[in-house]
């Protein structure tokens, strides 16, 4: 790839994940930007607002300098060429999956000629790991450490008013 290659891994991150770290990771040694866009996604009614999702986002990945957490409202051509990306990184857990990332990645290629889309598998052990999973369980008072990074977890808390040991 080209010096300054830019990629975008976008998604509602309603909350990051482990898994997503985990992508986030590992795109930010394949390429020399990378940019999480989050979504704002206000149609699939996220728990976190915008802002609280971009400040959990920003503080996990706080360790990256090649890493930049930007949200966004517009089609994901319009936030592609804003931010020079070449790349659209997006993950793959399944094989369910397949299909509609699939179609998302023939759309884009429609869309956006010159974008590439990338896509990755996260590590096995969060192969299973969704956000509404983790809100599920969470909602539930269900132990979700090992899915979300502890940052996470106290919003989760604070989102569904448990207090430590409940």
């Amino acid at each position: 790839m080209s010096k300054n290659n830019i990629a975008i891994y976008p998604g509602t991150f309603d909350p990051i994940t482990n898994g997503h770290a985990d992508l986030i990771r590992r795109g930010a040694k394949i390429f020399d930007h990378l940019v999480v866009g989050i979504a704002d996604s206000r149609r699939k009614g996220p728990l976190f607002t915008l802002d609280e999702r971009i400040e959990l986002a920003k503080k996990i990945t706080a360790k990256y300098d090649n890493v930049t957490i930007v949200g966004f409202d517009v089609l994901l051509a319009d936030f592609a060429e804003q931010q020079n990306a070449q790349v659209i990184l997006r993950g793959l857990r399944a094989v369910s999956d397949f299909e509609y990332e699939f179609q998302l990645a023939s759309m884009n290629r429609h869309l956006m000629p010159d974008v590439e889309t990338m896509f990755l598998t996260p590590a096995e052990q969060f192969s299973f790991v969704s956000s509404s999973l983790v809100k599920e369980i969470a909602m539930l008072n269900g132990d979700v450490s090992k899915f979300a990074h502890p940052l996470v977890l106290d919003a989760l808390k604070d989102k569904f008013g448990f207090t430590e040991g409940q």
